[in-house]
């Protein structure tokens, strides 16, 4: 059986024989084992646009200000096995001490004696951009190999933070009249082949059942 924490409602985790899925009607931070984890926590006030994005009339916000779903999240991971993901350059990795993994991709030691991080991109599994992704792993026999580096994905979609790679860029296609990204919900999707990923990750926990 796989904890998986911080999910949509109804989504992808839903439905599966071995999965346990928590979502917002359920609080992943009172997990308590024994499973494995595949975990999601919110990424907001963690990522670029923590203090609330470049709109100087959103309220400013505290870095890190999730209620405490991080830290349980790491706790769950390193006391059980499993995995989180979060995007890439989030400010966790360095609030809880895990090393900054490479984007050029593959995994290294996390920092911590047990885990494990790397950077992948969702593009290759099935997202419509790139969505560079962080992922940080604990108390796994073995870890899989992953697509590393850049996806190509065939459209203009490249970061999840503005949309595209830079200024000009989107500048060429407001010319084009090509201008378009991504919905918020279509940003959040875990493709299904990810998801897999990522199960098939915290199935390899030697943590899994403890004490059975």
């Amino acid at each position: 059986m796989i904890a998986a924490l911080y999910v949509e409602s109804g989504g992808v985790y839903f439905d599966l024989p071995d999965v346990d899925p928590w979502d917002k009607d359920r609080d992943a931070r009172l997990y308590a084992g024994p499973h494995p984890v595949v975990a999601h926590p919110p990424c907001e006030r963690w990522g670029r646009y923590w203090s609330g994005g470049p709109n100087l009339a959103a309220p400013r916000r505290q870095k890190g200000d999730d209620g405490g779903c991080f830290a349980a999240t790491v706790a769950a991971v390193r006391a059980w096995g499993g995995v989180l993901e979060h995007p890439e350059a989030s400010h966790a990795w360095d609030a809880f001490g895990i090393v900054r993994p490479s984007f050029r991709g593959g995994w290294v030691a996390a920092g911590d004696g047990i885990g494990w991080t790397c950077c992948v991109e969702q593009g290759w599994y099935g997202h419509r951009s790139r969505k560079r992704t962080w992922l940080y792993a604990a108390h796994i026999d073995q870890l899989p190999e992953l697509i590393w580096g850049a996806a190509d994905v065939g459209h203009p979609f490249a970061r999840l933070d503005d949309g595209f790679h830079s200024t000009a860029e989107r500048r060429r296609h407001q010319r084009r009249g090509t201008l378009s990204r991504l919905s918020k919900k279509q940003c959040r999707v875990t493709p299904i082949p990810f998801r897999d990923v990522l199960l098939s990750i915290a199935r390899g926990a030697r943590l899994q059942e403890r004490g059975a």
